[in-house]
């Protein structure tokens, strides 16, 4: 009988102060599951990260040699979680926010073989210390997400969160700033099975460094979800976008045609008006040429992330591990 093995992972920046705390209430044992590993994330801390992290018997640390931001963090503790043989990989913060007793709601639907994502539902609303600005944009930018991915995610922010080794196995994320939102739309871009479970959260024990301004996390925000768009449904956005101009090119056309065939006047041949439609119809053909080319690429995108799959399973093989639940 094959061994379950769940790894939790924190990824850490100078969390010296809170990480004791975070770490001095994970689980060793889950219901369904063998074994339980920590793995800890310094993403280049300059403080006492890593000694808080070996003083508390972490199974794993992995060290970055410079600060290269949180998502950078979260995929370097997937490829060592991955690595350390993970079937399923729960990734919590280092502030104690989330409430380590709810670990169990997030692996439960992943061993059943229900979901290969879950994400920890906050309950918004009932939080003191978020904003109501913070509130409004947590819900907004889930709605945004659920629209874009397809998947029925309440909090699509949520950090906590636990992924099938066969989802880790397929994941990327390209930008720099957060993994939280890029994975979900990943996730529900590629079928993915992505669910939500009511979680808790702790008292607050120190501000966001991720939300510093609303301004900011919204612009971040509504850049990754653009470009992710752009990467997974290349097509369907520049075929979107060619039709604004090829629409207004061809009404401008048909106008022109109505004036210059029924209203006709001596010395008026309204050639600014089919000027401007020829223009904006070829900007229109022009972009759907650019959705035929992207589509184009993202196959051999796909191609690349497929040999990018097999060859983490090849290493994993060499490495003897055995097949995480739901399949490879």
């Amino acid at each position: 009988m094959a061994v379950i093995k769940v790894v939790i992972q924190i990824p850490c920046f100078n969390e010296e102060g809170t990480l004791g705390i975070t770490l001095s209430q994970l689980p060793r044992s889950l219901p369904g599951v063998d074994v339980v590993e920590w793995l800890v994330i310094d993403d280049g801390s300059t403080d006492r990260t890593a000694d808080v992290a070996r003083r508390h018997n972490v199974d794993h640390v992995v060290t970055l040699p410079r600060h290269q931001g949180l998502a950078r963090a979260f995929m370097a503790g997937l490829h060592g979680a991955l690595d350390a043989g993970a079937d399923i990989i729960v990734t919590t913060d280092a502030d104690n926010q989330y409430c380590a007793g709810d670990i169990d709601r997030l692996v439960a639907p992943v061993l059943a073989g229900s979901a290969e994502m879950v994400v920890g539902a906050r309950p918004i609303a009932e939080i003191g210390h978020f904003s109501l600005s913070k509130k409004l944009l947590q819900r907004l930018g889930s709605w945004v997400v659920r629209v874009t991915s397809g998947a029925d995610v309440a909090d699509a922010p949520s950090g906590f969160r636990a992924i099938s080794r066969a989802a880790a196995l397929r994941l990327n994320v390209f930008n720099d700033y957060s993994y939280t939102l890029e994975t979900i739309i990943q996730a529900g871009l590629k079928s993915m099975a992505v669910i939500s479970v009511p979680v808790r959260v702790n008292p607050d024990l120190r501000p966001s460094r991720l939300v510093t301004g609303v301004a900011a996390y919204v612009w971040r925000s509504v850049r990754i979800i653009g470009r992710i768009f752009i990467i997974y449904q290349p097509r369907r956005f520049f075929v979107t976008l060619g039709l604004i101009p090829f629409a207004a090119g061809l009404f401008l056309l048909l106008r022109w045609l109505v004036l210059f065939l029924f209203f006709l006047q001596p010395g008026r041949t309204w050639l600014p008006s089919l000027v401007v439609a020829a223009i904006l119809l070829l900007t229109g053909v022009q972009l759907f040429v650019f959705g035929l080319l992207a589509d184009l690429i993202a196959v051999n995108r796909l191609l690349i992330e497929d040999l990018q799959q097999a060859m983490r399973r090849i290493g994993r093989e060499r490495r003897g591990d055995h097949e995480p639940p739901g399949g490879p």
